[in-house]
């Protein structure tokens, strides 16, 4: 497994190399706005290498993992697909979510599909013919909500590294073979990309990274209901979640369009606290969501997860204040300065 493992960290070196060479004749150029942490052109489009060093690796390795879940690699290659059309061109995010609705429904043609979310104050939950819906819901969500935090260099990759470490224990707990494979290629390949993403970053990942990265996650965070509560999930994958949530809340309490872009994400606002020390901000946040994956894993199958929700829920508010009182101490709105 170590060999498969270190191929791929090898492989996505190779191809992550090559994209960054290519990238300006192809147009695969991330050009700052208002919003940006960097000042010059910077290639994007990292993901096609990680991505392509898992899919080309692995299948060699485990070919009958290819026929055993046929529409989950079919699905995470549309996935991969629209964030490359992303990178070059724009695509829209109503295609978007076409395409990720489109991929999650070929998830559930492989079985990954949420019917339980287990026991709350009691009572066995479980969702019946309100399944796919849901999991469509808590799919095409997080898949964005990682790529809302793609912000600074190496946050996006480092803290999908966090949670996905916490899905190889699961797995490796469990001797669940697929869990182990996903987790670890991915989070090999995204060791080989900080190489070149850590700041100053060379590269960036691109929506061909981070959706691929967010839907990835999504789907390992349904394989692991079987061994762990739903809401640990909430815990294990805190950070994008927790940084959506109080974004959202923020722009309706404005009066904001809730798909508006700004700088009212957590790591822009931590990132003024830290005197624009990018590096000192994304420590932080690995921190912040390694704490958080490990209080997910403590949680037993049998839990109860009402009390842990609740739990959960705090956590958000405390955070969402904790957050709006430095936004007005710092005098900025959504992380931009009053002039």
């Amino acid at each position: 497994m170590y060999i498969e493992f270190t191929t791929v960290f090898f492989v996505a070196i190779f191809f992550i190399r090559a994209v960054r060479f290519y990238a300006p004749r192809i147009g695969l150029i991330d050009i700052p706005n208002e919003r940006s942490s960097h000042m010059v052109r910077i290639p994007r489009g990292a993901g096609i290498g990680f991505y392509l060093a898992v899919a080309v690796v692995m299948p060699f390795f485990y070919p009958s993992m290819i026929l055993e879940y046929p529409w989950l690699f079919f699905a995470t290659l549309l996935v991969f697909t629209i964030g490359l059309l992303d990178d070059h061109r724009d695509a829209s995010p109503r295609t978007k979510f076409i395409v990720l609705t489109i991929s999650t429904i070929f998830l559930s043609f492989d079985g990954f599909v949420i019917d339980n979310v287990g026991l709350f104050f009691g009572m066995d939950i479980s969702l019946g013919w309100f399944a796919l819906p849901f999991t469509l819901f808590a799919v095409v969500t997080f898949t964005n909500a990682l790529n809302l935090i793609d912000g600074l260099d190496g946050l996006a990759g480092s803290v999908s590294i966090v949670i996905l470490l916490s899905f190889f224990i699961v797995g490796y707990q469990n001797s669940d073979l697929f869990m182990i494979i996903v987790s670890g290629s991915f989070i090999a390949s995204l060791l080989a990309f900080l190489l070149f993403n850590w700041h100053p970053a060379s590269i960036f990942m691109g929506d061909s990274g981070s959706l691929v990265l967010g839907f990835i996650i999504a789907l390992l965070a349904i394989r692991s209901l079987a061994y762990i509560p739903a809401v640990s999930i909430l815990f294990i994958a805190a950070l994008p979640i927790i940084d959506t949530m109080i974004v959202v809340i923020r722009r309706k309490r404005t009066g904001r369009a809730v798909f508006s872009a700004d700088r009212c994400h957590l790591h822009h606002v931590l990132r003024h606290f830290f005197a624009e020390s990018t590096p000192k901000t994304v420590i932080y946040l690995i921190s912040m969501q390694a704490v958080y994956s490990l209080t997910g894993l403590q949680f037993a199958k049998e839990s109860d997860g009402g009390f842990i929700l609740l739990l959960f829920l705090l956590n958000i508010v405390v955070v969402y204040l904790s957050v709006d009182a430095m936004i007005k101490r710092q005098k900025c709105i959504c992380g931009e300065k009053r002039v």
